[in-house]
Parts: structure tokens; sequence; C-alpha cells
């Protein structure tokens, strides 16, 4: 590797430290590096080009952000914790300059994750439309005003069903542990294509969980006398009308992970992280 990205968490002290002495460190080895704070997108974007792997400093949302700023590029990640889950990062603190060292000697596997391609028509906030990717989740909720929606979602071109909820999500198998999850959702295996379509909150309609296979496209039109409200990835947000309609499928795109960790630790990682323990 000759270059590597450093993208942190900016609100918390020690991912700024760290990724300083990650700088440092990587100089000793002969390896370039750059430095950006996660909540600078555009930024990250303009260093990706050349950019052998992105260590993200921070917890899940700090690697969502970081997803976002690769996209398209097939850039690898390595996420270090500094959250209080880290489902998707790969090392701790204390291992990070051990375990970067066996990564730069050529050790390590890709883990290939699937990724939604949202499609938003144009409206009158933005006047064109547009294309974003989810690595985790897009979710429709209620905006503002805390009251039902209802979101006529149909599936290859078939109708449904009409939920009144608080929203709907519709999740990749790397969201499976956020918001669905939370929401009462199953968990998918991280590498599985398969898509999770479920309501939020459901208010006599219908409350099922479907797995989706990933050649589904998912049509959600949004009823509602209040603006609802479109989140991708936890942190983009888009308002969405009354009568809109979201466009959702598996993306021909894949955001890829650098790990050293074997991929027989999953499920045992994953009880632990489940109980709010760290190893």
């Amino acid at each position: 590797m000759k270059k590597i990205g450093i993208i942190f968490h900016p609100l918390k002290e020690a991912a700024g430290i760290l990724a300083r002495e990650l700088e440092q460190f990587l100089g000793t080895k002969g390896v370039s590096a750059w430095l950006c704070s996660a909540w600078e997108g555009e930024a990250a974007r303009a260093l990706v080009d050349d950019t052998d792997l992105v260590l993200s400093i921070g917890g899940d949302g700090t690697i969502l952000r970081a997803a976002q700023a690769i996209l398209p590029r097939s850039v690898p990640i390595t996420g270090i914790n500094l959250g209080n889950l880290g489902f998707m990062t790969e090392l701790n603190v204390d291992e990070a300059r051990d375990k970067l060292s066996a990564l730069l000697a050529g050790e390590g596997w890709l883990d290939e994750r699937s990724l939604l391609e949202v499609a938003l028509p144009a409206t009158a906030e933005s006047p064109e439309p547009r294309t974003v990717h989810a690595l985790s989740d897009a979710v429709i909720a209620h905006g503002e005003v805390a009251r039902v929606i209802r979101v006529e979602a149909s599936v290859d071109g078939e109708l449904l069903t009409t939920y009144k909820a608080d929203g709907v999500i519709v999740s990749t198998a790397t969201g499976s542990t956020g918001y669905s999850l939370a929401a009462g959702g199953p968990i998918l295996h991280p590498q599985a294509k398969e898509m999770i379509l479920m309501p939020i909150a459901p208010h006599l309609s219908a409350s099922y969980k479907l797995v989706l296979p990933s050649a589904s496209t998912i049509e959600l039109r949004v009823s509602t006398l209040h603006t609802a409200v479109l989140t991708v990835d936890g942190h983009i947000s888009t308002p969405l009308p009354s009568g809109t309609t979201v466009t959702v499928k598996r993306s021909n795109n894949t955001v890829r992970f650098l790990r050293i960790h074997p991929d027989t630790s999953l499920w045992g990682s994953l009880e632990k992280r489940l109980k709010g323990k760290q190893g």
C-alpha cells in the first residue's frame, strides 16, 4: 500500500489524536496518508483517488459516512472502534497499530457488503431526480409532526400493502443490526444480499417484517397531511411531500471492508456486542 486515507469522528477528541498518531506511524512505514473529518464528505471524496485503504476512526456512524465518501469507488475500509457497539468496525484502539502492520504486509481478507440504490423523483425542493446509496438503510418516517403516515408499498410492480405507521424501513444485511433490529427486525448474515422491508410502530395495519430477494424492486408511495422525511444511512435527509414515490433496489455497487480477524468470529462477536460488551 502506498496511500491510506484516515476519516475520523470530528467530535471525539480521541479520534483526532489517534488519526494523527496513525498518520505518523504510516509515515515510518513509507506510506503516505491524508486525514479528513467524517463530516466533510465532499472534501474526503476529493482525496480518495489512488487511495489503497481508508481507515475509519469512530463508530458505525463514521463508517457509514466514510462509505458515502468512497462511492462509487471500491476502496476498502477498515474501521477502528471508538463507539459503543461497532458492528461494522474491525479493530479496537489497543490493537490498531499491530493489526495495521499486518494489513500493510498483505494479510487480511475482503468482506463485501451489499448496498441499496434509492431513487428519488424531482420535487419542488429538489428539481432534479437523483439517486443515493445506502450501506445500512433507507427510512421513510414522519417529519416534525409526530403523526402516523401512510406508505403504499409495492414489490416488483405488485401492491403489497399500505402501511399506517410512524414509518417504513428498507434495510441491507449490514443495517439489520441497526435501526431495523431496534424496530424488531431480523438479523441477516452481513454478506447476505437480501433486503428487509418493515414498518415502524404500525397502527392497525400490516405489521409483518419481510425479507425480500436481492432482485426485488420496492416502491414506496407516501401519503400524509404533513411532509415526511427520507433518511439514508442516518445522516442524509430529504423531505418527502405527500404523493412522492421512492424506489429502492439492490445496487450494482458494493462496499468492501478489509478485515484481519477470522470471519468465523462473526457470531460470537455479534453476541458480545448485542450485550454491550467490547472485544
